[in-house]
């Protein structure tokens, strides 16, 4: 197959404009590899293939920003035995992908990006239709802001939840700032954008505000760091939430125990947990139920399990938990007691 590739600027450019095309499996999987590090690349059908990358690189850390797609049904997989050197960080501007790590599955769409992190066999498999934004962010780029955060050197490697909210809270707000940065760098990366002492201080923001933005395992210290608490009255909120989960909650009863306002309420889940009050307590059910499921020795029923946790329209429960999981309840029980029996 012949293949087509724009070279990038000279090195002296600040942020490199990229403009590649490659339809050779091997040139595309070379071209990420340069990248985002080490990986394999599985193509259905190769002749189909037309990888397209564009973008811009920011050089003070070396983070690379712009638009990807294959043009055919791809699989991309990382071992730990040779990880990524960046954090891979992609949500859909048209079809999906899906991440399978640590046995769960995700599915992402123009509402719920992915972070491909390293040090984690996993598998990402893109959707031929799948354009999406692409940031990768070097690892000592991610561990010298986070160390500039805690004010500390770590000891750990940071470890960031795989699915990413683009919908709401302050994730999609940090989503809305990657659009915002790709666009100015497609239309002036050779004006201000390309000043390095201005764009420099941009992709230390871009950096802090994912680490920020995230749930992680190093989310704790950081809240602990900066003092970042949550209001008495969502604590209250959160905390009767979950140990009432299981009972018929109506917004009332929680509107309640918090003690505040409706507005104020819904405005506080919105800021600290990204969505509404009662979308709060579905997803602590759902989750509940996957971890009933996970751990399931042999009953075996869903159903049951669904109906204690407050689910009593089972297809609606069925579609929900497909939604935010990327499976049926039965797949995951179902994987999860094949794993253990074998």
């Amino acid at each position: 197959m012949p293949r087509h590739i724009v070279p990038l600027p000279p090195e002296s450019t600040d942020t490199p404009d990229i403009r590649v095309v490659r339809r050779d499996p091997d040139g595309a999987r070379s071209w990420m590899a340069a990248i985002c590090g080490p990986h394999w690349l599985k193509v259905s059908s190769p002749g189909q293939l037309q990888f397209q990358h564009s973008g811009n690189v920011l050089k003070s850390m070396s983070t690379t920003m712009g638009f990807i797609e294959y043009g055919t049904d791809v699989t991309v997989g990382i071992d730990t035995e040779t990880p990524l050197n960046c954090y891979s960080v992609s949500l859909p501007v048209s079809g999906q992908q899906e991440l399978s790590v640590r046995g769960e599955l995700l599915v992402s769409d123009h509402d719920t990006g992915v972070i491909v992190s390293p040090d984690a066999r996993q598998e990402l498999t893109i959707a031929g239709n799948c354009r999406k934004m692409l940031v990768a962010i070097p690892r000592p780029a991610v561990r010298q802001v986070l160390e500039e955060l805690l004010q500390h050197p770590v000891d750990k490697p940071l470890v960031f939840e795989p699915g990413m909210d683009a919908a709401n809270g302050r994730q999609a707000s940090w989503w809305r700032m990657v659009r915002h940065m790709i666009g100015e760098l497609e239309s002036s990366a050779a004006d201000l954008y390309g000043n390095a002492v201005f764009s420099s201080d941009l992709e230390k923001a871009l950096i802090k505000g994912l680490i920020l933005s995230q749930p992680s395992n190093y989310s704790a210290e950081l809240e602990r760091a900066l003092g970042i608490k949550l209001p008495h009255y969502l604590l209250r909120a959160r905390d009767f939430i979950h140990a009432q989960a299981r009972e018929d909650l109506a917004l009332e009863d929680i509107e309640v125990v918090a003690g505040v306002s409706r507005y104020k309420l819904f405005e506080g889940f919105r800021q600290y947990c990204g969505m509404s009050p009662m979308a709060y307590l579905k997803k602590f059910r759902l989750e509940q139920v996957r971890r009933a499921l996970i751990t399931d020795r042999g009953s075996g029923n869903v159903s049951s399990i669904a109906m204690d946790w407050g689910f009593t329209h089972l297809g609606r429960f069925s579609i929900e938990y497909r939604k935010l999981f990327g499976e049926t309840p039965s797949q995951t029980l179902g994987r999860h007691q094949a794993k253990a029996a074998g």
